[in-house]
């Protein structure tokens, strides 16, 4: 079983700044891909931005660039986000996720339970 856990999330003023966390831990060979999507009440879920493990390489939704920064700490299996210059339009629920390499040599997607981040104007 894998547990994909996150945290950081919180209210913050326009233009203010939140780091979310995302640590993965069970029973796993690898993890191939991490990342975060947001999701808005009656809204589809969105990407945000991701990273992979192999080449380091990261996607950004073209509403953060600039703005949200990801990176991951490999010895800890956590997954960071940084999100600098906050707007009322990033409230929402950031869930975290990870596509593991499983002993079988298959992947598997999880999810975490997700974490609030409100932006007030």
């Amino acid at each position: 079983q894998v547990q994909i856990v996150e945290s950081g999330g919180g209210l913050v003023q326009l233009g203010g700044s939140l780091r979310l966390s995302c640590a993965a831990s069970g029973s796993f060979t690898s993890i191939y891909d991490m990342g975060w999507n947001r999701q808005v009440a009656g809204k589809q879920r969105e990407l945000v931005a991701s990273i992979m493990t192999s080449s380091g390489s990261t996607y950004y939704s073209d509403s953060v660039k600039g703005r949200f920064t990801i990176s991951r700490d490999h010895a800890k299996n956590t997954l960071y986000l940084q999100m600098n210059s906050l707007k009322p339009e990033d409230t929402a629920v950031y869930y975290c996720y990870a596509v593991v390499v499983a002993s079988n040599g298959r992947t598997y997607n999880y999810w975490g339970q997700g974490t609030q981040v409100t932006v007030s104007s």
